[in-house]
């Protein structure tokens, strides 16, 4: 039994994470995935970018200047394209405890992220992710 590879040759993603190694390496995944891949650095670069591109995805770091720019880039990308799927990735779990994990529906409308990752997932299980919202 053959398993199916999904590209995603001719989407776009946007990623946003002030970890400059961390996002190297995200691009250099999704572009292996097939994605065109435009980056920022910053919180305010990303929400520059957020009004300047045409995304189909989009992963957003959790915290980078302001502990919840994550969630701030997340609302204001579902409020301009409310289907386009968003991801975080946060390590905010190492640094304070906090999980994301079982989330409450509740907990899910006020995050508006397709789904929270703890940083420091294989990317086999991003790409499964990736998969899955794109499924919906």
């Amino acid at each position: 039994m053959t398993s199916e590879v999904k590209s995603y040759t001719g989407k776009t993603a946007i990623i946003i994470d002030d970890d400059i190694d961390y996002l190297e390496i995200l691009r250099i995944y999704l572009e292996n995935y097939g994605f065109s891949v435009v980056t920022a650095g910053s919180f305010e670069e990303g929400m520059r970018l957020l009004d300047e591109v045409v995304y189909d995805l989009a992963v957003f770091d959790l915290m980078m200047e302001n502990a919840d720019s994550g969630f701030v880039l997340s609302y204001n990308s579902k409020k301009k394209y409310p289907t386009i799927p968003v991801l975080i990735l946060t390590n905010v779990a190492n640094e304070t405890g906090i999980r994301f994990d079982n989330l409450s529906d509740e907990k899910k409308a006020w995050i508006k992220a397709d789904g929270v990752l703890n940083k420091g997932i294989r990317m086999e299980q991003l790409k499964k992710e990736i998969d899955r919202v794109f499924a919906k």
